[in-house]
């Protein structure tokens, strides 16, 4: 095999992004023993098909009958009824099972990390690059063994990708799931982005892919060379500027255990306790947009995205998800909105209080005045 080993003065880092494959799915199957060839929905009871709640998640088995997460319930049990009517098997869900593997699994990975950063429950980044001593075969050693430990201790499986930014890191450990590695040397980038679909890239919503398409784009090297005056005209200096960079591979490569202090944030209060699970999702995405609009205002953008969710009787919890780099893309929180809503949510409960968070706050690259904002701006 070529040894991939690049000089201390390349400024390439080597990093990992780790995700569990289809995790809460997984975790469920364990505990339970469950086949994983039979369709496994976690959400609200489904009442036959008459239950108004959501899908929270998924395994690979139920995700082939067009099921996702954040569908109605009701729409996963006419794709894929349960007993006796076929064989769907729906659970609730514990999030104490998912709390426990997941810090099994992260205790794992960030023995080898220089820098360790927990995305969310179920991936992580870790920068490897002077464990591995800069050498590109030895991560792929490395990602094998963490590979191999997390299934042998834990009982799961998890798919690698490796690369020198957060963004590619991302979008290589999507290629060969499950259970997959996939390397993209400096040196590849441009043929990894050949001919790839341009909804592939983290950060590119369905909104401005929708947009793209009808200029007649739609691979990540067919948007790369429209060229960056010409995109800027079409779809704004920041976005063309951001995909020069996602090509070129200079996009961010910090991983960092440190939580941004800086956000922009709203939360509602309901006048009554909710239980309509739809409701409450329709008002956590109008505060999404509220957040993102206030974000342009003050012209930032962030990749962390945190839902905040208060029960009867105040209990309180927040859960967050990080992007590869800073937006500011409504389609794209939007996405993560439901999905942290949809994984998260405690059926049976009573909801008080939803809010959202923006954190991780930086500055557009075309924007030359600093940032002066509150530790945290509420709206």
């Amino acid at each position: 095999m070529q040894n991939h080993q690049l000089e201390k003065s390349d400024i390439n880092r080597i990093l990992v992004h780790c995700d569990l494959d289809a995790f809460f799915a997984a975790v469920e199957t364990l505990h339970h023993g469950f086949s994983p060839e039979i369709p496994l929905i976690i959400g609200s009871d489904p009442q036959q098909g008459r239950g108004r709640g959501i899908v929270s998640t998924c395994n690979y088995a139920a995700r082939k009958y067009g099921i996702r997460s954040a569908m109605s319930i009701s729409e996963a049990w006419r794709r894929c009824p349960g007993k006796p009517y076929g064989n769907g098997l729906y659970v609730r869900g514990s999030r104490s099972l998912y709390t426990r593997a997941s810090r099994k699994v992260m205790a794992i990975l960030s023995g080898p990390a220089e820098f360790f950063e927990q995305a969310s429950i179920d991936e992580a980044y870790l920068d490897i690059t002077n464990h591995v001593s800069n050498d590109w075969d030895r991560a792929v050693a490395l990602c094998r063994e963490l590979q191999s430990k997390i299934l042998d201790e834990v009982g799961l499986s998890a798919s690698f990708g490796i690369a020198s930014t957060r963004i590619l890191a991302k979008m290589a450990s999507e290629v060969n799931k499950p259970k997959g590695i996939f390397r993209i040397l400096p040196d590849e980038i441009a043929d990894f982005f050949s001919e790839r679909s341009i909804r592939e890239v983290p950060g590119i919503g369905e909104k401005r892919a929708i947009q793209l398409a009808e200029w007649g784009i739609s691979t990540v090297d067919e948007l790369y060379n429209y060229g960056e005056l010409s995109l800027s005209r079409m779809a704004g200096e920041r976005f063309a500027l951001w995909v020069m960079k996602v090509y070129e591979g200079t996009t961010s490569s910090e991983v960092s255990p440190l939580r941004s202090r800086k956000s922009v944030g709203k939360e509602h209060t309901f006048a009554s306790d909710q239980s309509d699970y739809e409701v409450v999702l329709s008002y956590l995405l109008d505060i999404t947009r509220q957040v993102i609009v206030k974000a342009r205002e003050l012209g930032v953008c962030g990749r962390l995205a945190e839902v905040k969710i208060r029960y009867a009787g105040f209990e309180t919890h927040t859960h967050g998800r990080s992007i590869p780099v800073a937006m500011d893309e409504l389609d794209v929180f939007n996405r993560l909105s439901k999905t942290l809503f949809a994984n998260n949510i405690q059926f049976g409960k009573r909801v008080r209080l939803i809010g959202f968070r923006l954190g991780y706050l930086d500055i557009p690259p075309t924007k030359q005045s600093t940032l002066d904002i509150k530790d945290n701006y509420e709206i």
